[in-house]
């Protein structure tokens, strides 16, 4: 079991490395945010649903469950489609650093959802965190929209991991991939079609948009959105939030090497960036260090 934690643990970093391209992606395919959402979606879910067909597996699931299911997919296409439109009215920078945040609404998550008491620590982690994203907000105030919509990302992220952590641990990660991608893609569908957004040009796409659309939806989305969920069959929704925190870290180092000048902020915004992943990365290591000594005791 500790030898499966590690492997867990080091592919989920692998993972996590691969999320920090996807905001990348998300700069570099000109469509707008819930068209790219949507074409990730289903070409994702379309290369889950050949998974789970060739490999035979068992798809059929109670119906309880399949209803959380089927919120789960809505709650990721919520957080990806204010994920992608943060990026395109802000930049990579503002969007990974407010989504940071996604690992303080965890804490506050975990304990209604596994029903233990909310620890005083975790909130004092809360404020500072909250302090970092103030010195964000208030140095890039032309960027203020997209703070709104990388922050209800955040939450929708931290809220998709809690349920899903519940999930992982009794159905197989292809199973709940098809189902919440699909889920998600019928979602986005049915509000399309209603306000009259299926046109011949919501299908016409550019060659580069295409080949980025099916790295986005392969490599980062249906491996890595499957692999995510199987490694939640052995780390806490915590620790999977806190490592996901290391996204931010990744994609804005490569935004700043790929986009250079869009992606320069002012000093403040780096200071405010950095006390938020130090605050969560801090909230780790006492949480860490609690577990150790309950153990012990």
């Amino acid at each position: 079991m500790q030898n499966d934690n590690l492997r867990s643990y080091l592919h989920l970093h692998l993972i996590v490395f691969i999320w920090g391209f996807t905001a990348i992606l998300g700069k570099l395919i000109s469509l707008e945010a819930l068209d790219l959402v949507w074409y990730r979606m289903l070409f994702a879910s379309a290369i889950m649903t050949f998974v789970v067909l060739l490999s035979k597996e068992k798809v059929k699931v109670p119906l309880n469950i399949l209803i959380g299911f089927i919120v789960s997919g809505i709650i990721i296409a919520l957080h990806w489609l204010t994920f992608y439109q943060a990026i395109k009215v802000s930049n990579v920078s503002i969007t990974l650093a407010c989504l940071s945040t996604g690992a303080f609404f965890a804490s506050i998550l975990e304990p209604i959802f596994f029903k233990r008491k909310i620890i005083w620590y975790e909130l004092l982690f809360g404020v500072v965190v909250i302090v970092g994203l103030s010195i964000i907000f208030n140095v890039e105030t032309k960027y203020k929209t997209g703070i709104y919509l990388a922050v209800t990302s955040a939450f929708l992220s931290a809220l998709f991991s809690v349920i899903n952590g519940k999930y992982a641990k009794e159905y197989h990660p292809n199973i709940i991939s098809v189902y919440e991608l699909s889920s998600g893609v019928f979602f986005l569908s049915l509000y399309l079609l209603f306000t009259g957004s299926f046109s011949t040009e919501f299908f016409i796409i550019s060659v580069n948009d295409l080949i980025w659309l099916f790295l986005l939806s392969s490599i980062c989305t249906a491996y890595a959105f499957s692999a995510s969920v199987k490694v939640m069959k052995f780390l806490s929704p915590f620790t999977v939030m806190l490592t996901i925190n290391l996204e931010p870290i990744y994609g804005i180092i490569l935004a700043l090497l790929i986009f250079k000048d869009g992606e320069e902020m002012e000093p403040l915004f780096y200071i405010g960036a950095l006390l938020i992943l130090i605050t969560v990365i801090a909230n780790g290591i006492v949480k860490s260090k609690k577990k150790k000594q309950l153990i012990l005791d």
